[in-house]
C-alpha cells in the first residue's frame, strides 16, 4: 500500500465560504496536478480527476480496478460548461437542464475532441452532470476543469455514502477524501442518453421516469436497465455492463405478495444453518426478528419504511455493506414497487443479486 489517504471534513458551510476553504483548495491542487479525490455529491461519493486529462482517467480505473470500457461522468459547475464539452447539443438538453439542475441527473451527449476516450470508456459521447452538492461545486469551479467521477469504490462494490465507505475501498490508492458526512439521495443519478431523436433512460435514479415523461414528449427506457450486457455489447453509461452494488455473499430477492414473501423468509430462518441476513422493512422487522429470536446467526436488517421510499434509497448501499461487516454468506431482500425512485431502488437491487429472483406465492 501506498501512503495512507489524507482525509479532510468539511462541515456545514455556504457555497461562498467554499470558495476560500483550505480544504477545498488542497483537493483543487491535487485534481490540477492529475491527482485523484473523493468527494461527496447529492447522491453518492465520488472519486474525481480532471476530465481532460487521458493519465488521470487512467488512474481511476486503476483505484477502483473498474474496467476501461465503463464510461465515467463528467461532473461540471455550470450549465455553460456544457458547450466547451459536447456537440450537437439538442433543444430537450436545455429544458431538461434547467428543470433538474443542479441535481441527480446524468446526460448523455456527443463529445467533443477535448475529452479523451479514456473518460468516455472508448465513445463518441460524453456523459455530463451539474451536482447539487454544494462541496462538489466549490471542487469543481475551483479546480478550473470539469471533473470525471465515477462511485469512489471498488468496482462492484455498494457504492460509498459515506467517507468511511470511500476509506475502506480506497485508503492508499487516492491522494484525498472529502469527508461532507453522510450523502442525501443514496443512489446514484439518472442517467438519460439524448443522442439520438428519442430521449432514452439508462438508469434510474431520483429524478424519476415519471417526471421525464412530464418534461419529455417521450422517454424510452434501455432494456439494459432489466438485464446485464453480454461481453459483446459496449455500455452507454455507467453501471450498465458489469455486475454492480453487489456485498460479498450470495444475494437472492424475493417477489410476490406480502404474506408469500413473510412466509417464505419465514421458513428460510427456520432452515438456516449459517449467517443470513434478511433484508426486509421497518413495517415487518418485528415479525421477522420474533422468529429469528434466539438464532444469532440471523440478522434482520431494515432497509427503511414502505411508506417512505427515499429511506430505502437512503439506506440501501450502507445495509449491503453492513452485510458484509456482518460476514453473512447469504442474503435475502424483499422487492419494492417499481414506481417513482422505487425503480432505482430495484435496479440496484437487481444488479447487486445478479437479477436472481425467487418468485413466491
Amino acid at each position: 500500500m501506498e501512503k495512507e489517504t489524507v482525509v479532510r471534513k468539511i462541515d456545514n458551510k455556504d457555497i461562498e465560504e467554499l470558495y476560500h476553504d483550505d480544504s477545498i483548495k488542497l483537493a483543487a491542487d491535487i485534481i490540477k496536478s492529475g491527482g485523484l479525490v473523493a468527494f461527496p455529491t447529492e447522491t453518492v461519493y465520488g472519486l474525481g480527476a480532471d476530465a481532460f486529462l487521458e493519465e488521470a482517467a487512467k488512474k481511476i480505473y486503476a483505484a477502483k480496478g473498474r474496467p476501461s470500457d465503463n464510461p465515467l461522468i463528467v461532473h461540471i459547475a455550470n450549465v455553460d460548461d456544457v458547450e466547451n464539452i459536447a456537440k450537437d447539443i439538442p433543444d430537450i438538453f436545455y429544458t431538461l437542464a434547467k428543470k433538474y439542475w443542479p441535481g441527480p441527473m446524468t446526460i448523455v451527449l456527443k463529445k467533443r475532441d477535448i475529452i479523451p476516450y479514456a473518460t468516455s470508456g472508448g465513445l463518441d459521447t460524453v456523459a455530463v452532470r451539474l451536482p447539487s452538492n454544494d462541496i462538489a461545486r466549490a471542487l469543481i469551479k475551483i479546480s478550473g476543469v470539469p471533473i470525471a467521477a465515477p462511485s469512489a469504490n471498488t468496482s462492484g462494490r455498494p457504492s460509498p455514502t459515506k467517507a468511511s465507505h470511500v476509506f475502506e475501498d480506497m485508503n492508499g490508492k487516492i491522494d484525498m477524501i472529502i469527508d461532507g458526512g453522510a450523502v442525501g439521495i443514496g443512489v446514484e443519478s439518472t442517467i438519460i442518453d439524448l443522442t439520438s431523436d428519442i430521449p432514452t433512460l439508462l438508469r434510474p435514479g431520483a429524478v424519476t421516469l415519471e417526471m421525464l415523461r412530464k418534461t419529455c414528449e417521450r422517454v424510452d427506457v434501455d432494456p439494459a436497465i432489466e438485464h446485464l450486457l453480454t461481453g459483446s455489447e459496449a455500455p452507454k453509461a455507467p453501471g450498465m455492463k458489469y455486475k454492480h452494488y453487489a456485498p460479498k455473499a450470495d444475494m437472492k430477492l424475493v417477489r410476490g405478495d406480502e404474506s408469500a414473501v413473510l412466509k417464505y423468509m419465514k421458513d428460510r430462518i427456520k432452515d438456516c444453518d449459517k449467517p443470513v441476513a434478511l433484508l426486509t422493512v421497518d413495517e415487518h422487522k418485528k415479525d421477522l426478528e420474533a422468529e429469528a429470536k434466539g438464532n444469532g446467526g440471523i440478522n434482520i436488517l431494515s432497509l427503511g419504511s414502505i411508506k417512505n421510499p427515499d429511506s430505502i434509497a437512503h439506506n440501501l448501499f450502507d445495509i449491503l455493506r453492513k452485510c458484509d461487516e456482518l460476514g453473512v454468506e447469504y442474503i435475502l431482500s424483499e422487492v419494492f414497487d417499481e414506481s417513482g425512485i422505487g425503480k432505482a431502488i430495484m435496479n440496484r437491487l437487481k444488479k447487486a443479486a445478479g437479477f436472481e429472483i425467487i418468485d413466491v406465492r
